[in-house]
């Protein structure tokens, strides 16, 4: 037994030269102690008549600038140092397995030079080939993967970060292990009658590792302000999340950025939805946004929270919230103004039972229900912005 432990460590392939592994370690431990440094700044002392009381602000703001710097640091620290720890487990390719996938390459006019198999820290494997192609046309990338899936009878898809077509050079390509989920995703809007432009907005983000995050953020007011103000939280998370922050981490920073702003103070809310493809694991961010539902078959779930918006405190206590998601469920986002609607009518009260009932299955549809529903309860009133978002989840495997 213990033979077989230590031979699987073996198989264990670092993604970074020790070289470039101590480098990244090295400037983490760099980046931790200047966040020490931050953090060993005292708090003024307390308020009094004594003092200045434009300095003792000055002061106070000064040392709440350097407590989230220091956070920040910490957190480039830990990007560092998972990336210079990431590991993954090298499976080898027996030489006939490599004759086969080498030949199927071939009658479709590409040529294989190097194949590596490796499962990464989450279990899932990754393949990476170096192919060129012989054909004059393009051949798309997603089209190779199909090929692949054949010849290792695994179902593989394109990373998409790679490149979508081959070309006659010698390149390295990357594929993944395909999830075990795939998704659809339905929108619905309505602009305030007054308005020419919605505050809310919107993204949904495929990332990598069989991520799907959907945001939603409702700038406050309405018109262009709010619209830019909620597009700036939108592209900050999407970046921030890109760059491999936390998602914690990153509503922190979003929300120093724009509670920095003085006197043109802004305040938007912000919804985050992260679906994990390959588990069905579902985590849920919400700083001063509306109720998310979860629908499953008839039964409704509401999730909740009650906190304010970015941009008013410096430190924010953003609510966290896990669900483990099923074949066939649906995550129904919503901005304030769809709940302003229903309170003109029968009252919010009434949603999840409407969610539980309704007959459809397209996400698009689901959306486009919810907000008649909301419109006629206000009388065709749009007193603010509103937008519904859903996604439905599906098991690939229980479709065949």
């Amino acid at each position: 037994m213990r033979k077989q432990e230590e031979s699987r460590e073996e198989d264990l392939i670092a993604v970074i030269p020790e070289y470039g592994r101590q480098k990244l370690l090295g400037y983490a431990e760099s980046f931790r102690d200047l966040a020490e440094l931050f953090e060993e700044d005292e708090e003024p002392e307390d308020y009094n008549e004594d003092k200045n009381r434009q300095e003792y602000l000055w002061q106070k703001k000064l040392c709440e600038n350097k407590g989230l710097l220091a956070d920040h640091l910490k957190e480039m620290a830990h990007i560092m140092t998972d990336v210079a720890k990431e590991t993954y487990r090298y499976h080898p390719v027996g030489e006939r397995k490599y004759k086969q996938v080498a030949h199927l390459l071939r009658e479709s006019g590409i040529l294989l030079k190097n194949f590596l198999v490796l499962e990464n820290e989450d279990g899932h494997m990754e393949l990476n080939l170096v192919m060129k192609t012989q054909l004059q046309e393009n051949i798309v990338i997603e089209d190779v993967a199909d090929l692949i899936s054949v010849a290792m009878n695994m179902r593989i898809q394109a990373a998409k970060s790679g490149p979508v077509f081959m070309t006659r050079e010698w390149n390295s390509y990357h594929f993944l292990e395909e999830p075990k989920y795939h998704i659809l995703t339905g929108v619905a809007k309505a602009v305030k009658e007054t308005e020419k432009i919605s505050g809310d907005n919107y993204s949904f983000c495929e990332m990598e590792q069989g991520r799907t995050i959907m945001i939603l953020s409702d700038g406050m007011g309405s018109g262009e302000k709010a619209c830019k103000e909620s597009e700036k939280v939108i592209e900050m998370m999407e970046r921030l999340l890109e760059a491999g922050f936390r998602k914690e981490a990153a509503v922190q920073i979003i929300n120093g950025a724009l509670a920095a702003g003085g006197q043109e103070q802004s305040m938007s809310t912000l919804d985050v939805c992260e679906l994990n493809l390959y588990t069905g694991d579902c985590d849920f961010i919400k700083v001063g946004a509306a109720c998310t539902y979860i629908k499953r078959e008839h039964l409704v779930d509401r999730l909740s929270a009650r906190n304010l918006p970015l941009g008013i405190f410096q430190q924010i206590e953003p609510e966290t919230l896990h669900r483990q998601l099923q074949d066939g469920d649906y995550v129904i986002m919503l901005s304030d103004g769809v709940l302003d609607a229903l309170s003109q009518g029968i009252g919010e009260e009434i949603l999840p039972e409407i969610i539980g009932k309704t007959a459809h299955t397209n996400p698009g549809e689901i959306a486009n229900q919810i907000l008649s529903y909301c419109l006629h309860q206000s009388r065709g009133q749009i007193r603010d912005d509103m937008t519904v978002l859903v996604i439905g989840i599906w098991n690939r495997m229980e479709e065949e």
